[in-house]
């Protein structure tokens, strides 16, 4: 593959992948833990988690009922020709229960292919306040 074909292969994961995350998290969050590993690590705000165990406890104990994600961007970055190694910024903005007024977030995942296809190394979520 050359490096327009890899760049253009990276942004179709990295769309299909927002899809795929976001509509688990919005529907199903439990079932994120597939996406998860025992050495994956995430940062969500201010607060760093280790391990599968830990960030689904995590995210599973956000304080809400109901969230809907809205994806603005989605860009990546192979971090190498393979694509077994994929950076990822998404951008967009959630509602969360009753809410009408959205918030706008960011999240970098680094995505990493193992046998089972790809699974969240390290994961960024933030916040965007103006």
């Amino acid at each position: 593959m050359n490096a327009a074909q890899i760049d253009e292969q990276a942004t179709k994961i990295a769309q299909e992948f927002a899809n795929y995350y976001y509509n688990l998290f919005d529907n199903n969050r439990p079932a994120l833990a597939s996406l998860y590993r025992p050495t994956s690590v995430m940062t969500f705000e201010t607060g760093t988690f280790k391990g599968d165990n830990t960030i689904l406890e995590k995210l599973n104990n956000l304080g809400f009922q109901r969230v809907v994600h809205k994806v603005s961007t989605s860009d990546a970055h192979a971090l190498d020709p393979s694509l077994n190694n994929l950076l990822l910024l998404i951008t967009g903005q959630l509602l969360v229960d009753n809410e009408s007024n959205p918030q706008y977030f960011a999240q970098t995942f680094i995505l990493t292919r193992d046998t089972n296809g790809y699974f969240i190394a390290q994961d960024i979520f933030r916040l965007n306040y103006s």
